[in-house]
This record gives C-alpha cells, sequence and structure tokens, in this order.
C-alpha cells in the first residue's frame, strides 16, 4: 500500500477537480464539491496541510485508492 501523502487544502482539490469533482461553494475555510451522479458532496478543508486521516476518508468517499489520488497529484507513488 503507498504512503498516504502530505497535501494542502488546495493540492486535493486540484487533483479532485481532475477526477471529475467541481467547486460548489467555500464555507468557513471548507471547499464543498460535487460530482455529476453522485448523491454526497466533498468538504475540504482549506488547511495546511489535511490531516492524514481526513484526507484518507476524502480519498475513499471520492471512489478513489490511494495510488489513484497519488497520480491525480502528479507526483510518483514509489517509495524513497
Amino acid at each position: 500500500m503507498p504512503k498516504l501523502p502530505v497535501c494542502k487544502g488546495k493540492e486535493a482539490i486540484k487533483a479532485f477537480e481532475k477526477n471529475g469533482w467541481s467547486l460548489a461553494r467555500y464555507i468557513d475555510d471548507h471547499f464543498i464539491l460535487k460530482k455529476q451522479g453522485e448523491r454526497f458532496l466533498l468538504s475540504v478543508p482549506d488547511h495546511n496541510p489535511i490531516k492524514k486521516g481526513t484526507l484518507r476518508r476524502l480519498i475513499r468517499d471520492a471512489g478513489l485508492s490511494v495510488d489513484d489520488f497519488i497520480k491525480l497529484l502528479g507526483r510518483s507513488s514509489r517509495r524513497k
């Protein structure tokens, strides 16, 4: 299993947007993302960095694997 990346909220949003999510609104330093065909929203905190548990939940809720998310971030999934 690849290591969960450390990333800012805005970096995570860019990755989710590449997967079809779009910004719906911004409320109390949280970005609310929606996706066509999904019945729920993603609430991404505008934190630097996002806590690992929160990021893991967001990735799972978006229907992605950690590997897929790392690729969307544009980073290598290889451990150093």
